[in-house]
């Protein structure tokens, strides 16, 4: 992985994640040139000054491209303004996740929202703002339509610990699966984006309920084939995508991008270890908002209900789960795990990215093109498969077979 700053994994998974969703390397490198020094410091991961000179310094970033936008605007150019609006969210998103929970965090969160909207509004980009009906409220989703048949098939987006919505909006992923004819639907559920920060819905082991709300409404749409609806989940959603799967049955496949086994070799070993790889430098605070706890001994006892042991078995629709070989969150024997539990999955896939291909990190933080195509071409495959086809792989499918 590019490594920007020295033995500080919070803040070069930031920077990249900043510069594969649409971020511009010059841009990123005058934000960041002068936090090298503040960055290398050994103490600099738990240093609250280090954590605000990272938030200083990208929403100075954000606030510097929202100028450029605006000014775009005012001359009518609206295409240009719009895509300099979708960078800045880029920026304050890499802001917000580094903040401490507060008013700053909030009003990055509310600027973030906006400049995200104006940029997809200008562009006139193909995304509806929805609701999904959610129990006694909704939760708020984007839905990218495919171009072509009046019916098509969809996959259901969860998010992981950290990541909202946007992200996945901003990473390619429904773009890729819209020109394989797949529609996509992302959902900010318990945990994270809207449904955390601004109606404070945090996580809960039981991520069928919100797979349900969300297959319901796409069972409304007339532009969706709700026999061909499958669902992924990035990071933590790699526990998530694979629970939804195992007890709504109407769900036709699934990805786990980054598996999650069991989230106590995961978020529970990196809530006792402060030496642990963490993808935000304020972990424990964000996991007890995440969580809905009011101390680490709560946080953990939730975290060990997040398995997939008696439920993997119940996955009874394709499955495919995705690792990088060298992923610093999540034991690469978790995918292991996962793919060996899924004995009811009629095809059960699992593609690990090595230092040859690419993508090695969690999620395939330092290389997400190739976790997304992969992704996409499998998800094409399944989705526009015959029934008969999407029982069994290609004989030279290249990935590791249960």
């Amino acid at each position: 992985m590019f490594e920007y700053f020295p033995e500080n994994y919070s803040w070069n998974l930031g920077l990249l994640m900043a510069l594969q969703l649409g971020g511009e390397i010059s841009e990123i490198e005058l934000a960041c040139r002068p936090l090298i020094d503040v960055g290398a410091s050994p103490g600099s991961r738990y240093d609250p000054a280090a954590q605000a000179a990272w938030v200083r310094q990208w929403s100075t970033l954000a606030q510097r491209v929202l100028a450029l936008a605006a000014a775009d605007e005012a001359r009518g150019f609206t295409l240009a303004a719009g895509r300099k609006y979708l960078r800045s969210a880029t920026y304050l998103q890499t802001a917000e996740r580094m903040a401490s929970h507060g008013p700053e965090r909030a009003q990055l969160y509310d600027r973030f929202l906006r400049s995200f909207r104006k940029g997809i509004e200008l562009r006139k980009e193909p995304v509806e703002f929805v609701a999904v009906p959610y129990e006694s409220t909704t939760l708020r989703a984007l839905f990218y339509r495919a171009p072509g048949s009046p019916r098509q098939p969809a996959m259901i987006h969860f998010d992981g610990f950290d990541v909202t919505k946007e992200w996945i909006y901003l990473s390619g992923l429904a773009q890729e699966l819209a020109l394989r004819g797949v529609s996509s639907l992302m959902l900010d559920h318990p945990g994270v984006g809207e449904a955390l920060r601004l109606q404070g819905l945090p996580a809960s082991p039981e991520s069928e309920r919100w797979a349900t709300a969300a297959m319901d409404y796409l069972e409304t749409r007339l532009d969706v084939d709700i026999e061909r609806v499958g669902i992924a989940g990035m990071s933590l959603g790699g526990y998530y995508a694979p629970r939804a799967a195992a007890f709504e049955k109407r769900i036709a496949c699934c990805v786990a991008w980054g598996a999650r086994f069991d989230n106590a070799n995961s978020h529970g070993k990196i809530l006792r270890n402060p030496q642990a790889a963490r993808s935000v430098t304020g972990w424990v605070e964000h996991a007890l908002r995440v969580y809905g706890a009011k101390s680490q001994i709560e946080a953990e006892a939730l975290i060990g209900r997040m398995t997939l042991a008696n439920v993997a078995d119940k996955i009874t629709c394709p499955l495919l789960v995705v690792h990088g070989e060298s992923d610093r969150q999540v034991p690469g024997d978790e995918a292991i795990r996962t793919v060996k539990a899924a004995t009811s999955s009629p095809r059960c896939e699992l593609k690990v990215f090595t230092q040859e291909s690419g993508g090695v990190e969690h999620v395939q933080g330092d290389l997400l093109s190739v976790a997304i195509d992969f992704i996409s071409d499998w998800v094409g495959e399944v989705l526009n498969s015959s029934s008969h086809s999407i029982l069994q792989p290609p004989a030279d499918a290249p990935t590791t077979k249960r």
